[in-house]
């Protein structure tokens, strides 16, 4: 193992890097959003607004995520005429879409999991549905999805090696690019060092996420070492003023 000839290729692996944080949170963001979209339709109590989300939800989750990736790369310029620009948009879209349409469950599950109690006492103080969602549910609910979107987020971040079947140059592709000149015999320690930086990127996913659901907790007037899925008594009446 030539410790040497990887420590040389370091400055090559910075714009694959940066590749690969960019499809993380490009791809996250878009995840986030999809997620509240159809957490918030299938959660609905309109027939016509619950069920294309339900569908859109499991064929989503029911089919691979790398037969999705070469739809939006290779697929869909033939069959629908819409070329991106960047492979690495059609990336960005595939894994958005699937890991978006996970989250969404931990959405809707979030707000069914806000006591009914808090939903009467709203409409007994006259709030419109929107101001029952921001100020009621939401606040309740978000500190719910933090842990399972964490988890999530970081599924995201090893799934990003995939953008490389579609000729993305990230840290895996870049790894197999210079480990394998020789005839793939110097891959080991290019394998091995993405390994680490994977977990490091991992770990600060992590470390991030568990700070934010420190942070939304302390505005509910929950301790941190709670034990998930209970609400006090205080939580309830601050959700409401």
């Amino acid at each position: 193992m030539d410790v040497q000839e990887v420590i040389d290729s370091l400055p090559r692996y910075v714009q694959p890097l940066l590749v690969t944080v960019e499809v993380t949170l490009a791809s996250a963001a878009l995840a986030l959003v999809v997620a509240f979209a159809l957490g918030l339709m299938t959660s609905s109590k309109h027939l016509a607004v619950r069920t294309p989300a339900r569908v859109f939800v499991e064929f989503i989750r029911g089919s691979s995520v790398v037969v999705q990736l070469f739809w939006f790369a290779f697929a869909m310029p033939v069959v629908l005429g819409i070329q991106f620009d960047y492979a690495i948009v059609a990336g960005i879209i595939a894994l958005g879409l699937n890991y978006g349409a996970y989250c969404s469950e931990v959405v809707r599950g979030a707000i069914a999991a806000v006591p009914k109690g808090q939903l009467e006492a709203s409409l007994a103080v006259n709030f419109t549905p929107f101001q029952r969602l921001r100020l009621v549910v939401l606040p309740q609910a978000w500190p719910e999805m933090i842990p399972s979107l964490c988890a999530f987020a970081i599924m995201l971040l090893k799934a990003s090696a995939l953008v490389s079947l579609i000729s993305v140059t990230d840290l895996t592709a870049m790894a197999g690019l210079i480990g394998g000149r020789d005839g793939g015999v110097n891959q080991l320690p290019h394998y091995a060092l993405i390994l680490v930086v994977y977990f490091i990127l991992a770990w600060l996913i992590w470390t991030g996420m568990r700070a934010l659901e420190r942070k939304a907790k302390r505005g509910l007037g929950v301790d941190a070492k709670q034990v998930k899925g209970r609400l006090t008594p205080a939580v309830a009446e601050k959700g409401l003023t």
